[in-house]
């Protein structure tokens, strides 16, 4: 009986499972409901206290300016949209208020809608009002700009008809043009890319020719135009030293020399150079000036202060131009005009350099004639006018041929008489004749003539190698670039592709019924006939040679 009393007294006591009541979606407040919940949070620690509702008024946001003529009909139709969130926040507040709670809240929102309407539209009449005030602030800013404009067009017109157009292929990229403006820092006295550059070139130049210079080296313009290139990778010519020389004067002596020692195949040393000797002060103890870092610092800023004038002066011209002109100190200006173009300031003209001195070169047959007469003594123009009348009595017209003299002079004029003894007379003269006329010819020709000349001396061997060069390939016609390039390698004369080229026109031009040409589109094609005696052609082509020799 014990037993089952104690068991009954714990199995009384022992708690149970706790079952959450189920919440219903939709229930009418009453006046208990407070102290019952009150009662549960005390209970139950691990339950969150209810956050009471939040006024309308306070959690609904203000719509912006832009929004609010746009939100006002929603804002008016639906007042108590806001209380959602909270609703949702707060499960033990009932979702479905009561029909006193209702007609409460639509009577507070139609108090409040005409209120909401009337701010709003006075806000959207003050926006457009402010509107209105700014379109017409940036309309007479306009009208300014455009007045400024013309004047500025007006006062530019001399210079804009001095200065030809550029055409749109010749014009300057945008980091040329607009260098001046992609500066950092406050604006100021910027030279234009171009003196950039050239100043850049100077500094080049400086540096090599103190190193030529301090080592006792003649400096010459080939060595400086290398270093040069290598140091700007740029092109350097003496249209850019000209330039040079007109900004800085005192910086360079030019002088055309010959007699210097350049270490090259392609330079003779008996051919005139151009010489560069920078312009050092003497040191005061007589010794040779050296071209230092602290010389080469002070010859740098005075070429960019010289460029600074330079570009000054046509800014003064340019202040000169406007309506009504400006006059500004040089030593007061620090900075260009805003509508003054840094960058489409002029090129500077280069300064005439010294050049090598002209030869007299002969050209025709009598400057030929007259330069041998001044070298000739009087005695000897004497004897050959003899001999000119007396050729031109033989070559009258009574006679046709040349009477011969019974007995020959004792004296030839042109050999010893051991040497041509038992030759005669008249042999002697036909090859006197024929050497007479072919100086005569060599002297008178020109000098097209003369590379046709040397091109028919060469054709017999190349006609052999270009037939070699058929029979290997094994095909009846090649292209002309594959042709030259064969040729160019089996030939013993060095010959560039496009001169192998000139040959086989030539070749083609005198034998076209052995080597044609065809033209396929944009390629030409060499056509050979193998079948051709070579012996024979290769004596056309030296009888075609001699012919156009004798001429």
């Amino acid at each position: 009986m014990e037993q089952r009393r104690v068991t009954d007294f714990f199995a009384r006591r022992r708690p149970g499972p706790h079952i959450a009541p189920p919440k219903l979606a939709c229930r009418t407040p009453s006046p208990a409901r407070p102290a019952l919940r009150a009662s549960d949070s005390a209970t139950s620690g691990s339950r969150k206290r209810a956050r009471p509702p939040a006024a309308p008024e306070r959690d609904q946001a203000r719509p912006p300016a832009r929004r609010r003529l746009r939100l006002s009909a929603d804002a008016v139709s639906s007042p108590s949209s806001p209380e959602a969130p909270d609703s949702s926040k707060a499960p033990d507040i009932p979702a479905c208020p009561s029909l006193g709670q209702k007609i409460k809240k639509s009577t507070s929102a139609a108090g409040q809608a005409p209120q909401l309407t009337s701010s709003q539209n006075q806000d959207t009449i003050s926006e457009l009002a402010s509107c209105l005030q700014r379109a017409r602030e940036l309309g007479a800013r306009v009208r300014v700009l455009k007045s400024s404009a013309q004047d500025a067009g007006e006062s530019c017109t001399p210079e804009a008809k001095g200065r030809p157009e550029e055409p749109c292929g010749e014009k300057a990229p945008a980091y040329q043009r607009f260098h001046a403006l992609a500066q950092p820092g406050p604006p100021g006295l910027v030279l234009p890319y171009k003196y950039q550059v050239l100043a850049e070139m100077f500094r080049s130049m400086d540096t090599i020719v103190g190193m030529l210079h301090n080592r006792s080296e003649t400096p010459t313009f080939a060595k400086v135009q290398r270093g040069v290139q290598d140091m700007m990778r740029r092109r350097f010519e003496e249209r850019n030293v000209g330039q040079i020389k007109t900004v800085y004067p005192a910086s360079y002596c030019f002088r055309q020399e010959r007699g210097v020692p350049t270490f090259k195949d392609g330079v003779k040393r008996s051919d005139y150079q151009l010489t560069i000797e920078p312009l050092l002060e003497q040191e005061a103890d007589g010794a040779a000036p050296q071209l230092t870092a602290s010389r080469l610092l002070q010859r740098r800023q005075i070429f960019s202060q010289k460029l600074v004038e330079h570009v000054k002066e046509h800014h003064k011209a340019f202040l000169a131009s406007l309506r009504p002109p400006m006059v500004v100190p040089e030593d007061q200006l620090t900075r260009w005009h805003p509508r003054f173009n840094v960058d489409e300031v002029p090129d500077i003209e280069p300064a005439v350099l010294p050049q090598p001195p002209t030869t007299e070169k002969l050209t025709t047959a009598q400057e030929v004639l007259a330069r041998a007469r001044s070298l000739m003594s009087p005695r000897m123009e004497k004897a050959l006018s003899q001999l000119a009348l007396r050729s031109a009595e033989r070559s009258s017209p009574g006679s046709p041929r040349p009477a011969l003299p019974d007995t020959p002079p004792a004296t030839p004029p042109a050999a010893s008489p051991s040497a041509l003894k038992g030759v005669s007379q008249d042999l002697l003269e036909r090859v006197r004749a024929k050497e007479a006329q072919k100086q005569l010819a060599q002297m008178t020709r020109c000098p097209e003539q003369e590379q046709r000349l040397q091109r028919l001396e060469r054709l017999p061997e190349l006609a052999r190698v270009l037939r070699s060069v058929f029979v290997s390939e094994r095909k009846p016609a090649l292209s002309m670039e594959v042709a030259c390039a064969r040729m160019v390698g089996s030939c013993r004369t060095a010959m560039s592709p496009g001169e192998m080229e000139k040959h086989l026109l030539l070749l083609s031009e005198l034998l076209p019924d052995w080597l044609s040409l065809h033209h396929i589109r944009t390629d030409t094609y060499v056509k050979l006939d193998k079948a051709a005696d070579l012996a024979s052609i290769t004596a056309r082509l030296a009888r075609q040679a001699r012919a156009e020799e004798g001429l």
